[in-house]
């Protein structure tokens, strides 16, 4: 099929570009049920599709190391298969933002995803929750919503946490949720509408809250990696995920190339899903100290990879794991 005249295709270009969309159908396996013509309105999976490559280019330009997999990748007639996208929340007041995990969930269901399962994850004193999309599962990447709980540290931490978020804004204008309202309801949009809401939706995964204070940062990560990550990071993808057939030779591949992964590999309970990844890149940010703006170099984003053994009854296992999930979260933990 010529991706050309497909509906994700010219969703891509209104917001990359001809160079830009090109690359990205290159690195991306995308499956050819998502690949439709061009028809009067655009589906939710084909939005959902291209907002998904969007974050995954997008995690791409803040995590070099994932910038050279890729294109070794794509250099040996390959294709990354983007099983899922992370990012983290904060349940609690944040100013025009909706609070938690509702800034970004509802985005999620009017383009088609559910809430699959929920994931305590006591250690980091935060709660995740998978979601899936229901027109095609194991096609379109999945999201991993996150939400930490600042009531459960202490009481300085708690204020730091407010004060970092309450000057937050919403990405999201009238019109805009008018629009996701639309979709919920119809389950496509009109072409102009669907090109007028992706850009919306791609700025909901970012940090929309302003600069604060070093000192602030500096009470959050005493108390919580998780939470100072969040603070310079905010709804940014927190990683991207490659579906691979065999985790062992690619950590042994990258290992041996002397990129930064993971010395171990993490392993579900039920033993189908298995997970690894690159260190946090290393980027810097700004901060407020005594009236000045000044730089600090903290952890960003990361990618990584997960082997998924299928079910009995032949579909892909397309849970998560706890354990998994607080070993994979370490990734940032250290500046």
């Amino acid at each position: 099929m010529d991706i050309s005249t497909t509906g994700v295709h010219r969703l891509l270009v209104a917001s990359l570009g001809d160079s830009a969309t090109l690359e990205t159908f290159a690195q991306l396996q995308v499956a050819p049920a998502l690949l439709r013509p061009v028809a009067d309105t655009v589906s939710r999976a084909e939005l959902a599709q291209a907002l998904n490559m969007l974050l995954f280019r997008d995690l791409l330009l803040r995590v070099p190391d994932a910038v050279d997999y890729v294109a070794d990748c794509v250099k040996a007639g390959g294709k990354v298969v983007f099983d899922h996208g992370a990012l983290r929340t904060v349940a609690w007041a944040s100013g025009a933002l909706p609070p938690g995990e509702a800034a970004i969930t509802r985005v999620l269901r009017p383009l088609g995803y559910r809430h699959a399962e929920t994931y305590p994850l006591p250690r980091l004193k935060m709660t995740g929750r998978s979601w899936r999309h229901v027109d095609a599962p194991e096609d379109i990447a999945q999201f991993f919503v996150s939400e930490l709980h600042p009531e459960r540290f202490s009481a300085p931490f708690q204020v730091a946490v407010g004060r970092v978020l309450e000057g937050s804004v919403d990405p999201l204008t009238a019109g805009d949720q008018a629009l996701l309202e639309q979709l919920a309801r119809d389950h496509a949009l009109p072409w102009h509408a669907a090109l007028k809401l992706l850009p919306a939706l791609q700025r909901c995964f970012a940090r929309q809250h302003p600069l604060f204070t070093q000192d602030d940062y500096r009470t959050l990560l005493a108390e919580s990696a998780e939470m100072a990550w969040i603070a310079t990071e905010g709804n940014a993808f927190n990683h991207a995920t490659d579906r691979v057939a065999d985790i062992d030779a690619v950590a042994l591949s990258q290992r041996v190339l002397g990129r930064p992964i993971k010395d171990t590999i993490e392993t579900s309970g039920s033993g189908r899903v298995r997970q690894t990844a690159f260190r946090a890149a290393q980027v810097r940010r700004l901060f407020l100290h005594e009236g000045q703006v000044v730089t600090q170099t903290v952890p960003g984003s990361f990618y990584e990879f997960i082997q998924r053994a299928p079910l009995v009854e032949g579909t892909l296992d397309l849970a998560f794991d706890a354990g998994n999930a607080t070993g994979i979260f370490k990734m940032t933990a250290a500046a």
